[in-house]
């Protein structure tokens, strides 16, 4: 070959060097040298990405050598590097000190965390509390200043109670609305057990009303937004699977007397007659019910991300044994959510599907407080008893169904489960309208439906139930919600004034559907007339948001909704509701900036008014025609008439309207090494729903109605520190306290025309009448007699305070003292790392509330145990020991002596693990404590009492964890 030919070859291929594509591998870590699992790595200006393996590696070809590589992580700083030729380039990855620019959810839409105006807390994966965690409202306990998370009882699958700031309410739900993927859930069917709490990527809480105004009248209690963890464009397919074993105790029982106790206080007392009664056994009744309960968590998630495509699929099956014998949970769900890009990337399709699988298993709750009233001195089993168990007979040989019944054998001849499958799915397409930059088209389709059937039989051989045989009963039904909404959405930068404009507007309608037929029969076949319920009601809105982010400097907002209801009648059925608030972002002026300390300054404020429609009932119709109050109807149903039963409300009932102010200020110092928020309010509800004993005669059989007003005040602050930040050892601390009251201002019920104006409402929906609902007083209030003590503060057997000096002690001289509402609750909270160990703890507690102790009051007296019209005797309380008191009247029962102060301080849980790295998975072990112990004076088993008023409820466990997790 000739140069010149070899020249012209040589220039032709010269351009083909200069765009030569070559392989680029690397390692990819954190500041303490960890592979990060998930980073994405990219050919900046191109669609060529991959992502790295759980060491952190990664491999990208066709890359140009004059390419510039990004690689991005949430969480972390984003590098651009240079190829330049180069083969191997290894990244580490800085946090990213721009946290401000982190996206959150606000109501129908996002925006970033230096533009939030109002009250709200977002609560991530990395914070969740850690556990067997069965119901994501775990996740959440003592991790955010004013949510209050209390577990209702232990019973496996009961989810906890959540209260977003004071409830403000008397008889309506105080629960917050939640908000899944997008689908408010009906707050009669809000099941969070059907989510599992491992697919939740972030709990946002929206506390204050301008926030919560766009929700319209579901608000007023906060909302709760709930989000699934998605799957990742353009990365590699990822296997995980985890599993959890828990061993779970009760941590204490009930002081009762022992069997000889109960044997000496009765040859102390007792006559002849009684002492023949006690048996020659020392059974602990509380023992025989209560077992080991062993509790089992595992999961296995898919994800896979394409160009264009990218799917997470997941699979849970808990299995829950309760400490109560008898008692469990059950629970398979199935997972999945699919993000697809079409339309040169303006249209975005995401459907997010979650299935479940429920299954409860109950026993006979009485069992609980009968354990702590049985004869100690009895045995559990009498061959001579029925189903071989000691009962009391009568002289015919019957159960004395006067008697209490053997606590074993309630449990054991019960059987009773209630089963839900229930499926939740969101299409959501966001479009990019070509043509008009910024705007876009969200539309939202979601249904949650769910089917449920209930079984219960009792053995006909216990003696238990109906004198005619034990009884037998099952029902079914379903809940459907369905949600239609679409919204657009406008961001444009003006410009000529600085501003960034962001626009919102749109409508939506969700209708709901409850149907259920109970039916019931003996052991002989006697049918017990089925009970058939059925609700519908539905809900129209149109809401939309406008916020303007000034010179980068002023941020303004405001939210309105028009909303309509069919839960009240045709006059009360639409209404306004509306929220403005706007910040100050200092951080971004000089003085902050060059302050040497200060990394973050913003000043909040707004006010909104919300709106609250939970009333258990709707307004219904019949061909059009309003129902009126009283009426009743039948429906045949072959050749049988049922009657059905209509609610009770008046056509001038309204929702409840919440006005509230919130101010707020958050700081961050040495960048952001501390961070302190800060919040307060003030909440005015008018026209509470009321639906309880009224005094006589002030408005006659009119059940439910619009009653007074309330005012809460709080204030909330949260903080969090990193104490040590360095490449193998990293420690930060969280805290918060919340300061909380609220006080009746009103109560006069009726009408603006006939108002009837009173002081108390007795009864408040307390046990035995304990609390009123007073005007200038906190609604859980006690009304009780005060106890008189002698010089050693040992209590006066049937002495009290005449407090109106007219030489009778009648319900005169019941008094207001203590409230069950503590005055502030907190939280305290730790995550710490060194190499490839972690730590972390949860700390809750309150300080200020009070426990009426129902499980002392009227058993501590020799009367109680005495004074017997059919041959049994009942086990005390070991108050009785000190005490001594004989006889029970009234006042004891609502004496000042069994109220206890709540106060308490509970190591919610404490998690250690190790992470294991090798070639092909990664192995992370963990054991974890959950209730280890609490700190407190209160005498009864838990001081952790919603609402203040403690019976035999089923004890809260200390559950034990071991866990395992692979990623492949």
């Amino acid at each position: 070959m000739n140069n010149k030919i070899k020249t012209v070859i040589l220039l032709f291929l010269l351009p083909l060097f200069a765009f030569a594509q070559s392989v680029v591998t690397g390692v990819v870590t954190d500041k303490d040298n960890l592979p990060v699992l998930g980073a994405t790595v990219l050919v900046k200006g191109t669609q060529n990405a991959t992502s790295t393996d759980f060491d952190g590696k990664y491999t990208l070809s066709n890359v140009p050598e004059d390419a510039v590589i990004v690689i991005s992580y949430i969480g972390y700083a984003t590098q651009e590097i240079p190829v330049n030729g180069q083969s191997t380039i290894n990244v580490t990855l800085a946090d990213d000190t721009s946290e401000l620019d982190t996206i959150v959810l606000i109501g129908y839409g996002s925006t970033t965390k230096e533009n939030v105006t109002a009250a709200q807390t977002t609560v991530d994966e990395e914070e969740f509390n850690k556990g067997a965690i069965v119901s994501p409202g775990q996740l959440l306990a003592g991790k955010a200043a004013g949510v209050q998370v209390t577990a209702a009882t232990g019973s496996p699958g009961e989810g906890p109670r959540i209260r977003v700031r004071a409830g403000s309410t008397l008889s309506a739900s105080q629960d917050p609305l939640y908000v899944v993927d997008g689908i408010p859930l009906d707050a009669a069917n809000a099941n969070l057990n059907s989510i599992n709490p491992a697919d939740i990527a972030d709990i946002t809480i929206l506390k204050d009303a301008s926030a919560t105004a766009i929700y319209g009248n579901r608000g007023s209690n906060g909302v709760i937004l709930i989000t699934t963890k998605k799957g990742k464009m353009s990365s590699d397919l990822k296997i995980s699977f985890s599993t959890q074993l828990a061993i779970n105790e009760n941590t204490d029982e009930i002081d009762v007397l022992t069997g000889d106790q109960f044997r000496g206080i009765l040859n102390e007392f007792g006559t002849p007659e009684e002492i023949a009664l006690l048996g020659n056994f020392n059974t602990d009744w509380q023992d025989e019910i209560y077992t080991t309960g062993i509790q089992g968590i595992h999961n296995l998630v898919v994800e896979k991300g394409f160009e264009k495509t990218a799917v997470r699929a997941s699979l849970n099956y808990t299995n829950q044994n309760g400490t109560l014998e008898g008692t469990g949970y059950e629970r398979a769900t199935l997972n999945a959510n699919i993000i697809q890009k079409l339309l040169n990337n303006d249209l975005k399709l995401t459907l997010n599907v979650q299935g479940a699988a429920e299954q409860r298993r109950f026993t006979d709750g009485g069992a609980i407080g009968t354990a702590l009233s049985f004869d100690p001195t009895q045995p559990v089993f009498d061959p001579n008893g029925p189903n071989g168990y000691f009962e009391y007979l009568q002289n015919n040989g019957n159960v004395d169904e006067l008697a209490p019944r053997n606590p074993v054998g309630l449990i054991n001849s019960l059987t009773s489960e209630n089963d839900n499958n229930q499926i939740r799915a969101t299409l959501i397409a966001d479009y990019k309208v070509p043509g008009i930059d910024g705007l876009k088209f969200v539309g939202t389709a979601g249904i949650d439906y769910n089917e449920f059937d209930e079984f219960s039989r009792r053995d006909p051989n216990s003696g238990v139930g109906l004198t005619t045989g034990a009884l037998r009963s099952n029902g079914d039904g379903y809940r459907v919600n369905q949600l239609l909404r679409g919204r657009f959405d406008y961001n444009k930068e003006l410009e000529s004034i600085s501003t960034v404009m962001d626009l919102t507007v749109g409508s939506a309608f969700q209708n709901f559907q409850r149907e259920s037929v109970f039916r019931g029969q003996d052991d002989n076949g006697i049918a017990i007339a089925d009970q058939i319920g059925f609700n519908n009601n539905r809900l129209i809105s149109f809401f939309g948001r406008a916020s303007f982010d000034i010179n980068d400097l002023f941020v303004l907002s405001g939210s309105i909704n028009r909303e309509g209801t069919s839960r009240f009648s045709p006059d009360q059925r639409w209404g306004t509701f509306w929220g403005a608030n706007g910040a100050i972002k200092l951080t971004n002026l000089d003085f902050v900036q060059n302050s040497g300390f200060l990394s973050q300054l913003k000043l909040r404020g707004g006010y909104g008014v919300t709106g609250q429609q939970e009333i258990g009932q709707d307004f219904l119709f019949v061909q059009g025609r309003v129902v009126p109050s009283n009426a009743q109807a039948q429906v045949q149903l072959g050749s049988q008439f049922y009657n059905t039963l209509r609610p009770s409300l008046a056509l001038d009932l309204k929702w409840e309207e919440t006005y509230q102010w919130n101010a707020g200020v958050d700081f961050g110092f040495f960048e952001d090494r501390l961070t302190i928020s800060v919040d307060g309010y003030t909440r005015d509800t008018e026209d509470l729903f009321q639906d309880g004993p009224l005094p006589v005669g002030s408005l006659g059989n009119r059940s439910l109605q619009n009653v007074g007003a309330t005012r809460s005040r709080g204030i909330e602050v949260g903080a969090g520190l990193d104490l040590f930040r360095g490449d193998d050892f990293n420690w930060n601390i969280g805290g918060n306290v919340t300061f909380q009251e609220i006080e009746i201002t009103d109560l006069t019920l009726g009408d603006d025309d006939q108002p009837t104006p009173i002081n108390t409402v007795s009864g408040g929906g307390f046990n035995n009448f304990i609390g009123e609902w007073a005007v200038g007083a906190d609604p859980t209030v006690f009304v009780v007699y005060r106890q008189v003590y002698d010089a050693s503060g040992n209590p006066l057997d049937g002495v009290f305070v005449d407090r109106n000096g007219d030489n009778v002690i009648n319900s005169d001289d019941r008094y207001r003292y203590k409230k069950g509402n503590p005055d502030a609750y907190f939280g305290f909270t730790s995550n710490l790392t060194y190499k490839n160990f972690d730590m972390s703890f949860t700390f809750r507690g309150q300080v200020g509330g009070y426990n009426y102790n129902n499980v002392r009051a009227g058993r501590e007296n020799i009367d109680s145990i005495t004074e017997t019209t059919t041959p049994f005797l009942n086990n005390p309380t070991s108050g009785i020991l000190q005490d001594r008191f004989q006889s029970a009247p009234l006042p004891l029962l609502f004496s000042s002596h069994y109220i206890e102060s709540s106060d308490f301080v509970r190591l919610d849980n404490l998690s250690l693990g190790y992470r294991f790295n090798t070639d092909k998975v990664g192995i992370r072990a963990s054991v974890t404590g959950t209730n280890l112990f609490v700190i407190t004076d209160y005498s009864g088993l838990d001081p952790e009492i919603a609402g203040g008023i403690d019976g035999a409820i089923y004890p809260r466990s200390r559950g034990i964890i071991l866990g395992l997790n692979f990623d492949f």
